[in-house]
């Protein structure tokens, strides 16, 4: 069975009779990499610093290694924390930043020495040591930041946003560089963000936080290809949502009404009557002359576009509603303006929302 290093039970945080976090729980594999994400004010800076031991929760517990830390000061837990502005001591050359905690320890000089020409190899900067912070890049004073952080070895790393000010080419570099690191070490990261494309690219498991509760938790595959809820559908990558009601049920399928005469099927267990909401990735979409997989949707190309390199295509249903489409088909046979059947394999599509069936008590 894996071995659970950190497990948050039931956590409660307000601030002057706000709700920060209402009653969350999770439970982190040792060795793993764990994402928060989520937009500004969902709680998951709350989350670290109540992890970190720098706030106190309101109700719940934190369980880290099989022991309750949730009352003890920080400095009497395995966990250290990578800030997004570095933290770094300016007057502190690198060698001094990375052996701070050390010295506070009275480790003596040999074993610190080793130890942070230890670390100065681990994120790649050997030879730097007598460098000031001011003369070094983002990208190396955050290195800088993470040697610091592991320097006392600590069973959790918590990093709060640590690529935020970074440019975007160096934040793809690093994201590849802290996936590699974490894994070489082996430690457990604990790392939040807003920006999908991080958390999609370096996590093991997700916990997508909304209103001070995790909307889902999963692998980025699930989050992704079978998000549970209408926000983790739009807060990650680009969903279309389409709702409807269930005209014809059948075991394990069901054929769904957008509007008069519009049809999509759905995989799934329904009731007729039963309002549902699906969620549709754009580059899940097809269209053509002709639907497949017993689809009659119809709609008419609004305009096609090139961003990066990609096709998009907007599509307008006989309802209003607009469709976004990646990398479908070439421009000179759907030209704007033309009608099309749109069409998608049923497996892709995830059911994020189901209501009462109309006329059910």
């Amino acid at each position: 069975m894996p071995q659970s290093i950190l497990t948050l039970q039931n956590i409660h945080k307000s601030f002057d009779g706000a709700t920060v976090l209402d009653g969350i729980s999770l439970s982190v594999e040792a060795g793993q990499f764990v994402t928060l994400l989520g937009p500004s004010g969902c709680g998951k800076t709350t989350t670290l610093r109540i992890i970190a031991g720098l706030e106190q929760p309101d109700e719940g517990a934190v369980i880290l290694g099989g022991a309750d830390v949730t009352r003890l000061p920080p400095e009497k837990r395995a966990v250290n924390t990578v800030f997004q502005n570095y933290a770094l001591f300016p007057h502190m050359n690198v060698h001094r930043n990375i052996a701070y905690s050390l010295r506070l320890r009275r480790e003596k000089k040999d074993v610190i020495d080793k130890r942070v020409e230890e670390l100065l190899s681990i994120v790649q900067l050997e030879g730097y040591g007598r460098r000031m912070p001011a003369q070094l890049s983002g990208g190396q004073r955050q290195r800088v930041a993470i040697a610091r952080a592991l320097a006392c070895d600590p069973q959790l790393l918590l990093l709060d946003e640590p690529l935020g000010a970074l440019d975007l080419q160096l934040r793809r570099q690093m994201q590849v560089e802290l996936k590699a690191l974490q894994q070489k070490l082996g430690i457990t990261f604990i790392y939040i963000t807003h920006d999908q494309e991080e958390a999609l690219n370096m996590s093991d498991l997700i916990a997508v936080m909304n209103g001070g509760r995790f909307e889902q938790i999963g692998s980025p595959e699930d989050i992704y290809e079978r998000p549970a809820t209408r926000f983790a559908a739009q807060f990650i990558g680009q969903s279309n949502i389409l709702e409807g009601t269930v005209k014809q049920a059948m075991e394990g399928r069901a054929q769904v009404e957008l509007c008069p005469g519009n049809f999509v099927t759905v995989n799934g267990d329904f009731a007729p009557g039963e309002r549902i909401a699906l969620s549709v990735r754009a580059e899940r979409i097809d269209y053509g002359n002709a639907a497949q997989y017993g689809f009659h949707l119809t709609g008419a190309i609004k305009l096609h576009s090139y961003i990066g390199g990609v096709l998009r295509t907007t599509i307008t249903l006989p309802t209003g509603q607009e469709l976004l489409i990646t990398g479908a088909n070439p421009v000179s046979t759907y030209p704007a303006g033309c009608t099309v059947q749109v069409f998608w394999d049923p497996a892709v599509a995830a059911v994020v929302e189901r209501g009462r069936a109309q006329g059910a008590r």
